[in-house]
């Protein structure tokens, strides 16, 4: 999944400017978001959610590629490149997010603390420079689990910065409710 949405988000996030004064906003969900860019096709995205269920669940699914289309909007492929004995893995993914617009690749190193922590560095394809992190945070004795999910990413092209924030703000959260939603066993 953390490919699917490692994609989607730096899609979104990097695809031009968006409001520069965005603050953490709390979905009736329970999935809070914040996203920022700038003028330049920078952006960021953070967000989180609790889960009902263990952190090595969530670990499993965030990293799962065969649920990533179903998890992550516009996202039309993902594969383990490469695997390292250190557990360094090669990702790449492909995603179409509208009609009108061309899919766009990209290919990135993770780095795995298992159940814990995955980190994400774009190494090529479309978008060349982000970086990002899903953090697993256990609750209850490790019964539930906090995510929370940053990027920062720059844009492969540009697009009106309300339409970036828009879809940062749709996306991100549904992927989120996807993600609870395959851990959960829904």
């Amino acid at each position: 999944m953390m490919r699917r949405l490692v994609p989607f988000a730096l899609f979104i996030a990097l695809a031009g400017p968006a409001r520069a004064d965005a603050e953490w906003e709390t979905k009736g969900d329970g999935i809070a978001v914040e996203a920022h860019a700038d003028n330049h096709g920078r952006g960021m995205v953070r967000a989180n959610v609790e889960i009902d269920a263990p952190p090595a669940v969530v670990f499993r699914v965030i990293l799962d590629c065969d649920r990533a289309a179903r998890m992550s909007p516009g996202v039309k492929s993902c594969r383990v490149v490469s695997r390292a004995a250190d557990g360094t893995e090669i990702r790449e993914h492909t995603v179409k997010w509208s009609f009108f617009l061309p899919s766009l690749r990209s290919t990135s190193r993770v780095t795995l603390e298992p159940d814990r922590l995955i980190r994400f560095t774009c190494i090529g394809g479309d978008i060349r420079a982000c970086e990002g992190a899903w953090r697993l945070e256990p609750l209850d004795g490790g019964a539930r689990t906090r995510v929370t999910y940053d990027l920062w990413a720059t844009a492969p092209f540009a697009a009106p910065a309300g339409l970036i924030s828009a879809m940062m703000r749709r996306d991100v959260p549904q992927s989120l409710k996807a993600l609870r939603r395959e851990c959960e066993g829904r």
